[in-house]
């Protein structure tokens, strides 16, 4: 069984999003090891460029103590996948490597450094979307990849 670590940048405030994770966490346990990954995040102390991308720079730094052999950050400008296609890279990905690591990042991304460090960027759209809700719908396509390779009716 593959092991998918997601590693993310800041906590879950909203009970109703702790619950949504709680239950696709549970979905997702006959078909991986999940390790869900917070990483407090540094909070820059002023509005400034410098400041922004000093809080990044130590947020990767604690992001890099878990990465793995093969690792993916969620970056708008990565590659879209439809919900297919995402489901066939996660096979082709489950038969290269036995751990796969996530990573999201915080309300300011990630790091430039770390980005090139990955092994891929996915983008889940164009659109920016808040990053604690950006957990759920990560949890639900990756959900919906399994249903999809396990011939499993939930995808439509």
């Amino acid at each position: 069984m593959i092991k998918i670590n997601l590693v993310c940048v800041g906590d879950i405030k909203e009970q109703y999003l702790r619950d949504a994770i709680k239950e696709y966490s549970k979905r997702l346990n006959r078909f991986c090891k999940l390790n869900i990954i917070e990483i407090k995040e540094n909070v820059a102390t002023s509005s400034s460029e410098q400041d922004c991308l000093r809080a990044l720079k130590k947020d990767a730094i604690e992001i890099k103590k878990h990465l793995s052999n093969y690792n993916i950050c969620l970056d708008i400008e990565g590659k879209e996948f439809s919900s297919p296609e995402f489901a066939k890279k996660i096979q082709s990905l489950t038969l290269k490597t036995g751990e796969l690591t996530f990573i999201i990042g915080a309300s300011n991304g990630l790091d430039g450094e770390l980005k090139k460090e990955c092994d891929e960027r996915l983008s889940f759209s164009k659109m920016t979307f808040p990053h604690q809700l950006m957990r759920v719908i990560f949890l639900e396509q990756l959900y919906r990849a399994f249903t999809i390779l396990n011939n499993i009716a939930y995808h439509k």
